[in-house]
């Protein structure tokens, strides 16, 4: 019998491009999905005849209702091997094999500093007038050297920024709960005594942290007052570390120079949200992760994770923690 597998969200059609898949030949039909289903009846009648789904991160949230729903599911694959909106428990109640992938952390290191030189050069205003016949200079950029980087979080991805920032002549200061002085130095970096501390010392300031209970409204309005001016804030994390509305006033208010965004509460974002027009937001459409190598990772390991559980031995399994 022939199993069903859609591919979910693979809005540029790379799924089929960048992977063999001639290893499911006669045993699995791929259907790739090139828009994102946010209605849930939709998403179920397009996935109710699918015993293997593949989710592209956290952009399809999988709960235990949606899996009660869909009853010939067998396997679940997700890039990454962490996916906060499966509900792992619920997955393995239901006898749902659940298989990651790996990921690469450099794409989204890349990205931070697209965004950062990005709103410090003022290059889409530039690059817009350029085009359109408008002045030959009207922006002052801001230099990197000898300014403050404040980094929210020093784990793998945070230290690759820092090291950058380092080359650049930066001083970099870096904060989170548990980051000791040891930690920091080992990066070259200096721990800042509090988050308030780095808020208030930075020029710039990106966050790397995981969201959790711990980190999610990390920074609230009376955190993001304590950010200088002339400051830009930087976020390829997740969207729900910043207070969304405390963001907005901050920037509508002028409060801080801009912000360079990746990542949003709800994804597409939608076509009226403020920030798809305030002038001193750089925003991209969650391509943190988005690069050719990492698609080639995705893709070709998920047909790996495939190929494994029709041979009922699953390879890198995802199950619930204690």
């Amino acid at each position: 019998m022939t199993l069903r597998c859609a591919v979910l969200d693979d809005y540029q059609g790379a799924a089929l491009a960048l992977a063999d898949w001639s290893p499911l030949d006669g045993r699995v039909e791929v259907r790739p999905v090139r828009e994102h289903i946010a209605d849930r009846e939709r998403l179920v009648a397009e996935l109710a005849d699918c015993e293997i789904v593949v989710i592209m991160r956290e952009r399809t949230r999988i709960d235990a209702e949606l899996l009660e729903r869909l009853p010939r599911l067998r396997l679940l694959v997700t890039t990454g091997m962490r996916n906060a909106s499966v509900d792992l428990a619920a997955a393995t109640a239901r006898g749902v094999t659940v298989c990651g992938t790996a990921s690469s952390s450099t794409p989204p290191v890349e990205l931070t500093w697209a965004l950062l030189l990005g709103l410090a050069r003022n290059i889409t205003t530039e690059n817009r007038s350029l085009r359109e016949g408008g002045p030959w200079q009207s922006t002052v950029g801001q230099d990197l050297h000898g300014r403050t980087l404040g980094l929210l979080g020093l784990g793998k991805i945070g230290t690759r920024v820092a090291q950058v920032a380092i080359a650049f002549g930066m001083e970099v200061l870096a904060w989170s709960e548990h980051l000791t002085p040891e930690r920091a130095a080992d990066a070259g970096v200096r721990l800042a005594p509090s988050k308030r501390d780095l808020l208030g010392g930075s020029d710039f300031v990106s966050v790397h942290l995981v969201l959790s209970e711990r980190t999610r409204g990390l920074l609230g309005d009376e955190d993001l007052r304590a950010m200088r001016p002339h400051a830009y804030l930087i976020n390829t994390s997740r969207a729900a570390i910043v207070d969304g509305p405390a963001l907005l006033r901050a920037l509508r208010e002028n409060r801080i120079a801009g912000a360079g965004l990746d990542v949003f509460e709800t994804e597409p974002l939608a076509p009226d949200d403020p920030l798809r027009s305030l002038s001193n937001v750089l925003a991209t459409p969650h391509l943190g992760y988005v690069t050719e190598g990492n698609y080639r990772t995705f893709y070709a390991q998920a047909v790996e994770d495939i190929a494994a559980f029709l041979a009922g031995e699953p390879v890198r399994r995802l199950t619930p923690t204690a």
